[in-house]
């Protein structure tokens, strides 16, 4: 049995997926009458369930075939089919190295999947050890690194990166969210090289689109082919689908924003060293930033108070904040109410 297949729960392997009628018949010009939809309206039809338009030009901006391409609805998903592929409820176990994105910790709790969290070192990076029972352990599944890391900011090392997805039996997960506002050389073309790699990214960052709730991945055929075969039949809506092909078509548009971003993001860094309160500012590759202050509860209800909302990220690292990226008159309404604060 392949190695990828023998991961996989056997009741997902003998599966036999839903087969919708837009899988069963594509086309246009012709009188559709086999779907039970309204014949009237705009948004009458079901979307296309296999999101052919989107992926054509995702395609072409990638360098990924289509075949090594699965989208979802957000990222989320993603997470959440790949523990019901690879993870028997109450048995099986995943990884992380924390802090880091809490919906891998809910979407295990909900699939009843034990969750181990190794701690990052120092300096947020994967600890440059051995892994142990994480390799030695068959229960282990999936493991998610997320890189640039949420909520710290930083990339993951590279070497320590591969080091793992070549020891490591099962799933390898590299999440991928912040990668346009880093200078990290994705993963995303090494998925030829390692049949375990995964590596996900999202819309709602670079390209705007949070609101849209569209995430996608790459793989080996092998594992698109289970996610498909797993996922709801029409898991994207048409309106998604659009927005997703109108942002991809305008990549300077998109790009012009990245770049934007990364400027304000340098700016905040700068400002936010002269402000004596600060204590640290974290190194950052995303579009955010975490700083550790003398008080983030004070400061984070002062914040709240000037309507400005920030994360408070205590309970995973003492004393610090998580800032999104705003526009620049934003990010001079913070940078003002933190230097008031001050005085």
């Amino acid at each position: 049995m392949p190695r990828i297949e023998s991961l996989v729960r056997p009741n997902i392997r003998t599966l036999t997926p839903y087969s919708s009628a837009k899988d069963e018949f594509t086309g246009t010009g012709v009188t559709f009458l086999d779907a039970n939809e309204n014949p009237f309206g705009t948004l009458n039809r079901y979307p296309d369930p296999q999101q052919r338009k989107l992926k054509t030009v995702l395609v072409k901006q990638s360098n990924i075939s289509s075949d090594e391409l699965f989208i979802g609805n957000g990222s989320d998903e993603v997470i959440d089919l790949l523990l019901r592929i690879f993870c028997e409820p109450g048995k099986d176990k995943i990884a992380t190295f924390s802090p880091t994105y809490g919906m891998y910790r809910v979407s295990a709790n909900i699939n009843d999947v034990e969750i181990v969290e190794y701690p990052l070192d120092d300096t947020f990076d994967i600890c440059n050890v051995s892994f142990g029972d994480l390799l030695s352990d068959e229960r282990f599944k999936i493991v998610f690194l997320c890189s640039p890391n949420n909520p710290t900011g930083n990339d993951l090392n590279r070497e320590k990166m591969l080091e793992l997805i070549n020891s490591f039996r099962g799933i390898v997960c590299v999440d991928e969210a912040y990668i346009e506002f880093s200078k990290q050389e994705s993963l995303a073309e090494l998925i030829r090289t390692y049949d375990n790699l995964i590596v996900m990214r999202t819309f709602s960052k670079a390209l705007g689109l949070a609101g849209a709730r569209l995430g996608y991945c790459f793989a080996q055929p092998e594992i698109i082919r289970y996610l498909n075969k797993v996922k709801p039949p029409y898991n994207v809506s048409t309106l998604n689908q659009q927005a997703a092909i109108e942002s991809l078509s305008n990549a300077s548009s998109y790009q012009h924003d990245v770049k934007e971003i990364i400027r304000e993001r340098e700016r905040l860094i700068r400002e936010f060293n002269e402000i004596p309160m600060v204590q640290h500012v974290y190194p950052t590759s995303s579009n955010f930033i975490l700083m550790e202050t003398l008080d983030s509860e004070r400061v984070f209800e002062a914040l709240l108070k000037a309507k400005i909302i920030v994360r408070n990220r205590s309970n995973q690292i003492p004393n610090t904040l998580r800032i999104s990226v705003g526009t620049q008159r934003e990010n001079d309404a913070l940078l003002n109410t933190l230097k008031q604060l001050q005085s």
